[in-house]
């Protein structure tokens, strides 16, 4: 049976008069778990050991002849390929091993936008997915790209990680 507009307006009342007695941190929890539209935001380690890696899908896209541990590719890369602390296009971004990135990480630039921003595409930053377009930011105190701070799409915008990075291989 439909409810005549004043019994609409008398249920809503009621209704926001209890609405102060929820605490604001579930109302902010509800939210925050929205923006995820049902992907997780946190990983375990092991979420990241599949058979999708960044190193192999860099070699695969790139060319480049380096294995093993991504970390590890910027110290293989001297003598092979010039080493910089600039960005290009096609060039990969080496990111340090850390207790979060314990082999590191492998990005490919696709696009400079601007002298502190890049849009890259790699794998397995977010668990067993390939990801494009990813923007990268430049967050070290001399502009050379050796701190960074990546675009987690799990919440729809950039991460608040800080990655320290060696810089950029260039493939020849």
């Amino acid at each position: 049976m439909p409810f005549s507009n004043s019994a609409i307006s008398e249920r809503v009342n009621a209704f926001s008069k209890r609405l102060h007695l929820i605490p604001v941190c579930t109302l902010l929890m509800g939210l925050l778990a929205l923006t995820s539209c049902g992907h997780p935001t946190h990983f375990s380690r092991s979420d990241f050991d599949g058979k999708l890696q960044c190193a192999p899908y860099a070699r695969e896209k790139t060319g480049v002849a380096l294995r093993g541990r991504a970390s590890s590719w910027w110290t293989q890369a001297r003598g092979r390929y010039a080493r910089t602390q600039r960005p290009s296009k096609n060039a990969l971004l080496v990111f340090r091993s850390t207790s979060r990135i314990p082999s590191g990480h492998i990005s490919i630039v696709r696009k400079i936008v601007s002298s502190r921003k890049i849009l890259v595409e790699h794998a397995n930053w977010e668990p067993g997915a390939i990801d494009k377009n990813v923007p990268v930011i430049d967050i070290s105190k001399r502009n050379n790209w050796s701190l960074v701070r990546v675009y987690w799409k799990p919440i729809h915008r950039m991460g608040t990680g800080r990655y320290a990075t060696y810089g950029f291989i260039l493939p020849n």
